[in-house]
C-alpha cells in the first residue's frame, strides 16, 4: 500500500526483484519507495512484502528507540499500522526482533531489493497472468471438434 499521502502521486505494485530506493516525493510530506529507474513513480507494497536493504537501515533521530539513528539489521517486513486513525502515517517496517518503524522517518537514498511478496499478492499475479478460462474452454472445443 501506498501511505495517504502518497495517493496522489503516479504508483505502482511492487514485484520480486525490484530494486527500490527510499525516496521523498515532490508535494509530499511522507517518503516512501520509488524504483531507481523511475524515482518520480511511488512504488506501493503490500503488508507482509519481504525486503532486503544494500546495508543498515538508518532513520532520522526522531525515533526514541531509534538512539545511533541505525538498526542493526538488513532485512525488513512491511506492516500497516494505525488503521484507525485515516490520517496518520500507516507505512511501517518491521524488524528481527519485532521492532516497527515508520517508513517515514527513513533516510532518504537507501537502496533496497524486493525479496518476496506475501502469498496472496504472488497469487493474484499467477491468476492475472494465468490464461483466461474461457480461452481454456475454446480452445479444448476446437480440438473436440475436429
Amino acid at each position: 500500500m501506498c501511505d495517504y499521502s502518497l495517493r496522489n502521486l503516479a504508483s505502482r505494485p511492487a514485484e520480486v526483484g525490484d530494486r527500490l530506493i527510499s525516496s521523498k516525493f515532490q508535494n509530499s510530506t511522507t517518503r516512501g519507495f520509488s524504483s531507481v529507474l523511475e524515482p518520480n513513480v511511488a512504488v506501493c507494497l503490500m503488508p507482509g512484502t519481504e525486503l532486503a536493504f544494500e546495508s543498515e537501515v538508518e532513520f532520522d533521530a526522531v525515533l526514541p528507540f531509534l538512539r545511533n539513528r541505525r538498526q542493526p539489521h538488513r532485512v525488513a517486513r512491511f506492516r500497516q499500522i494505525n488503521p484507525d486513525y485515516p490520517a496518520a502515517h500507516h507505512d511501517a517496517l518491521e524488524f528481527p526482533g519485532g521492532k516497527i518503524a515508520l517508513m517515514n522517518a527513513l533516510i532518504e537514498s537507501q537502496r533496497l531489493t524486493i525479496l518476496q511478496l506475501p502469498a496472496l499478492a504472488r497469487l493474484e499475479a499467477e491468476l492475472a497472468a494465468a490464461i483466461p478460462v474461457e480461452e481454456i474452454q475454446k480452445s479444448r472445443e476446437r480440438a473436440f471438434a475436429d
